[in-house]
C-alpha cells in the first residue's frame, strides 16, 4: 500500500532533469529581455564595430612614417676617442700586436708623435703598413679617427687637441629632414635599398688579415691548410658562429661590429677555402 502512494506522488528522474532544464532556460529569457530593455545588449554591439574599427586603423597606418622615425634613430652623434679606441683600435694596440704602439708607452709613441697630429690622423685614415685604413672599421668618421688618434697618443705623452665629436643636428638640413608630404609616401621608403654588403675577400683583407695573415694570437694563418684542417671539420655553420660571437682571443665579429653577420661569414668561407675547405 505504501508503495503504491510513493509511485502517485513522487516524481520520476527524467521528470526532474525537464523540470530543471525549463527552469534554467526560463532564467535565461528572464536576463536577455531585461538586458534587451535596458539596451545593455546595444552597448555591446557598437563597442564591438568600435574596436574593430580602431584596429584596423592601427593596423593600416603608413609604413612610411615607422621608417623616417627608425632612420632619424640612428643618425646619432659621433663615438668619443675613447669609445672607438675601446671598440677596434685597442684589438692591436692594447698589447702592440704587429709592431703598433701600445697605448701609454711614451718610448714608442715618441717618433711617431713628433711626426705631427695631422700626418697620424692621415696615416690612420689611409692605412699604414700592417694598420689597415680606419683601423679596419669603415663605417668611422673622420672625425672619429682623429679623435682616437688624440686619445692613443695623448695617453702616451703628446698634447693633442681632438675635435669636437659632431652631433646629429651638425648634418645638413637637407638630408636630416625630409618634406612632410614624401615621408607619408611609399616612395622614399621603396627607393632606399639597403647598400650592398662587403664580400669575404674584402673582409679578410680590410680585418681579419691583421691577425689571420700572421697567424697571431694563435690564429689560423691564412692558406696554412694543416692549422686549418681540425677547424674545418668542425663545420661551417660552427665556424661562422665562432667568428659572429667571438671566440678565446678573436673579439666578436673581428673587433668590428658594423660587419653584418652575412659579411663575417663570407670572410670565413674565403679563408676556410683558401686552406682545403669546399665551403
Amino acid at each position: 500500500m505504501s508503495n503504491v502512494n510513493s509511485d502517485e506522488k513522487g516524481y520520476s528522474f527524467g521528470q526532474v532533469v525537464l523540470a530543471s532544464f525549463v527552469g534554467v532556460v526560463g532564467i535565461v529569457l528572464f536576463v536577455l529581455l531585461v538586458a534587451k530593455i535596458f539596451g545593455v545588449t546595444d552597448t555591446i554591439e557598437v563597442a564591438e564595430p568600435t574596436a574593430a574599427v580602431s584596429q584596423v586603423e592601427e593596423n593600416i597606418k603608413p609604413v612610411a612614417v615607422v621608417e623616417v622615425a627608425a632612420a632619424g634613430a640612428a643618425s646619432g652623434a659621433e663615438k668619443s676617442g675613447e669609445e672607438v679606441v675601446k671598440a677596434v683600435c685597442s684589438m692591436c694596440h692594447a698589447a702592440g700586436l704587429m709592431n703598433s704602439p701600445k697605448i701609454g708607452d711614451k718610448g714608442q709613441w715618441q717618433p711617431r708623435i713628433a711626426q705631427g697630429y695631422e700626418t697620424l690622423i692621415k696615416h690612420a685614415i689611409e692605412g699604414i703598413r700592417a694598420m689597415p685604413a680606419r683601423g679596419g672599421n669603415p663605417a668611422l668618421t673622420d672625425g672619429e679617427i682623429a679623435s682616437a688618434v688624440a686619445h692613443m697618443a695623448n695617453a702616451s705623452g703628446a698634447n693633442f687637441k681632438a675635435p669636437a665629436p659632431k652631433a646629429a643636428a651638425d648634418k645638413p638640413a637637407e638630408a636630416a629632414a625630409a618634406p612632410a608630404a614624401e615621408a607619408k609616401t611609399a616612395e622614399p621608403v621603396a627607393a632606399a635599398a639597403p647598400a650592398a654588403g662587403k664580400s669575404g675577400e674584402e673582409v679578410y683583407k680590410a680585418v681579419c688579415s691583421m691577425c689571420h695573415a700572421a697567424g697571431l694570437m694563435n690564429a689560423p694563418k691564412f692558406g696554412d691548410k694543416a692549422q686549418w684542417e681540425p677547424r674545418i671539420k668542425q663545420g661551417y655553420e660552427t665556424l661562422v658562429s665562432h667568428a659572429i660571437k667571438g671566440v678565446r682571443t678573436m673579439p666578436a665579429k673581428g673587433g668590428n661590429p658594423s660587419l653584418s653577420d652575412d659579411e663575417v661569414a663570407g670572410a670565413v668561407k674565403h679563408m676556410a677555402n683558401a686552406a682545403g675547405a669546399k665551403f
